[in-house]
């Protein structure tokens, strides 16, 4: 480098292009000189012009040097440790393939275009154009400057054609240093952690600013608040965050539901079913010793197929009971036939003795050892229990959300219409009630339209109905009928009873049954099947091993009873929310009792 030459100056004479011992350039003047005229330096005006002054003779732009002329001059005007923070030789080949592939869309685009660049400079170069003439016709084209293709191409120095789009992305990212987290006292952070993950669900910045007026008490080290944020959304979860302030419910929704092939199943191979509560005031008739008309929502029990999603069958009553089921379940069976495979809800409506009595792992009710097998045990039908309280599991709930909408709000039931929540009551909210009949058809309707609309989109529909669907299976598929003595068990209730000790009667609900030849049965355990609604009628004896022994009618007919029973549910524990709760314990490490204590220090 000369005396009176910089390496950052914009224009340089031949002489001083001699003097300064740029790489692929020649040390004197001659030399210069000859590569200047056979590349044709003077014929680019706007990087060559006569110079001004005494002496006169002609300057030349750096952009004209050598690519790596250039980078040494660079390299000596930003001081000699500032080398280029994108030269490949920082990232092997599989780091700079890893780095591409999670760079965003935009900056792939980039990289693409700079490799088109490229590729246009080497299809220029030959034997009459130069690469530095090339590069700057190439820029004088494409909008950019000479200084950074020349940058471009260093950054492919030595790579292989294969891998120049990944060393052509922008690396603003490699090397970056993250700016250095802000010093604070961990128990200023753990102050605001335990404070934000409350189910009050307090904002951040009030939560920070309690941490704040605390600090000087407790002698903590405190930052900016948008740094604390950070800070815990960086430490902790989101998932942490939502169990904490919304709850398990809220949690639950962010797992992901198991989706299920049904293309596997087969008409009435599986069928599920659970109970609805409509958003409709219904006036139910007025029974003996009523003062006024009942008037409530009603509860709907369905039976649906699962592989078609055809509704096969329903029941309404005022609540869910055990009875709906068996009648609504025998509607079904006397209809298209005894289902392999039934899924139900976890209620006492359905996992009761009188239904699945038998099951293993029926969880209302105790279990024991000579619990008398249920109706659908009796009917050879494999039961399951759906999780409580998760709509998820069980198919029939997409069919309810479709009647909420095309049933509930139909216009004959305008005024009745209760909202879907308390918050979204029409302002004709209660100004009437429809008549249970009303209700019943437009019920039937709605349902009938639901099995035979057109179009639907399931795996197994292509744009068929839901009726259309089990037809179609239904033909082809071996169906189980029912004989009468098994029409016995869904029209009946079931109980197990100890006869009398001496004589064999049974007393039942207040009534007493006898027929002679139950004195051969006396002292011994029984099971007596009756009609829900005929107690009177008499009792069907069987066996503890459901052998039919006969018919005892009803000697004294005193007492009644009510068949109907509340349904409860507990929501389920997944293995996904008890570790979430785990991880939200460690970080909510300040409990409230300690609150008070800090407070009045």
């Amino acid at each position: 480098m000369t005396r009176n030459s910089r390496p950052d100056q914009d224009w340089w004479t031949a002489a001083e292009i001699a003097d300064a011992g740029l790489p692929d350039m020649p040390t004197s003047r001659q030399g210069v000189e000859q590569i200047l005229k056979a590349q044709g330096w003077r014929s680019h005006p706007e990087l060559a012009r006569r110079r001004a002054g005494r002496g006169g003779g002609w300057e030349y732009s750096p952009k004209l040097f050598p690519a790596r002329a250039q980078r040494h001059l660079t390299e000596l005007a930003m001081g000699k440790d500032a080398a280029a923070p994108n030269a490949p030789a920082k990232l092997d080949r599989d780091e700079a393939w890893i780095y591409y592939e999670k760079l965003p869309q935009k900056a792939k685009t980039e990289a693409a275009r700079r490799l088109g660049v490229i590729q246009s400079v080497e299809g220029l170069i030959g034997a009459a154009i130069s690469k530095q003439l090339a590069v700057i016709d190439v820029a004088k084209l494409s909008g950019i400057s000479a200084r950074t293709i020349w940058n471009w191409f260093t950054m492919i120095e030595g790579i292989s054609e294969v891998d120049r789009l990944a060393y052509l992305a922008p690396r603003h990212r490699v090397g970056a240093r993250k700016r250095p987290m802000a010093e604070f006292s961990e128990d200023f952070f753990s102050w605001i952690k335990s404070d934000y993950l409350r189910p009050a669900a307090p904002s951040f910045s009030t939560c920070y600013r309690r941490a704040v007026s605390l600090a000087p008490k407790q002698g903590w080290v405190t930052a900016p608040e948008r740094t604390m944020r950070r800070r815990l959304d960086a430490e902790v979860p989101n998932a942490v965050q939502v169990l904490a302030r919304k709850g398990r419910e809220a949690l639950k929704h962010m797992y992901p539901a198991q989706t299920r092939d049904k293309t596997c199943l087969r008409a009435l191979e599986a069928v599920n079913a659970d109970f609805h509560k409509f958003d409709v005031f219904v006036e139910w008739p007025m029974q003996p010793g009523d003062t006024k008309p009942v008037i409530g929502r009603p509860q709907m029990c369905a039976f649906q197929d699962i592989f078609s999603g055809m509704i096969l069958s329903w029941r309404v009553d005022k609540t869910p009971n055990t009875l709906a089921v068996q009648l609504c379940a025998g509607d079904m069976i006397e209809d298209f036939g005894i289902p392999e495979k039934i899924l139900l809800d976890n209620g006492k409506e359905f996992a009761n003795k009188r239904l699945t009595g038998g099951v293993e792992k029926r969880n209302k009710f105790t279990i024991r050892e000579d619990d008398l097998p249920g109706l659908f045990v009796s009917l050879g039908c494999e039961v399951h229990f759906a999780k409580p309280y998760s709509g998820q599991s069980k198919p029939i709930e997409r069919a309810f959300r479709d009647m909420c909408d095309a049933i509930a709000k139909d216009p004959r039931f305008n005024g009745a219409y209760t909202g879907n929540h308390p918050g979204a009551k029409p302002e004709d909210y209660g100004s009437r009630a429809v008549k249970l009949e009303d209700f019943l058809r437009v019920l039937g309707e709605g349902i009938q339209e639901h099995n035979t609309r057109q179009g639907r989109r399931s795996e197994v529909a292509f744009g068929r109905s839901f009726a259309d669907v089990f037809a179609e299976s239904y033909e082809v598929s071996p169906i189980r009928r029912a004989t009468d003595a098994q029409r016995r068990f869904w029209l009946m209730g079931a109980q197990g009873l100890n006869c009398h000790s001496r004589t064999g009667r049974v007393k039942f609900m207040g009534n007493e049954y006898y027929a002679p030849w139950m004195s051969e049965y006396a002292g011994k355990r029984i099971l007596v099947r009756f009609d829900n609604a005929a107690l009177w009628d008499g009792l069907h004896i069987y066996t503890t091993e459901n052998e039919y022994l006969g018919h005892a009618p009803c000697r004294n007919n005193s007492g009644f009873f009510d068949m109907e029973e509340g349904k409860v549910h507990e929501k389920a524990r997944k293995a996904y929310t008890k570790a979430v709760r785990e991880q939200l314990k460690a970080h909510r490490n300040i409990q409230p009792s300690r609150w008070a204590v800090i407070w009045m220090r």
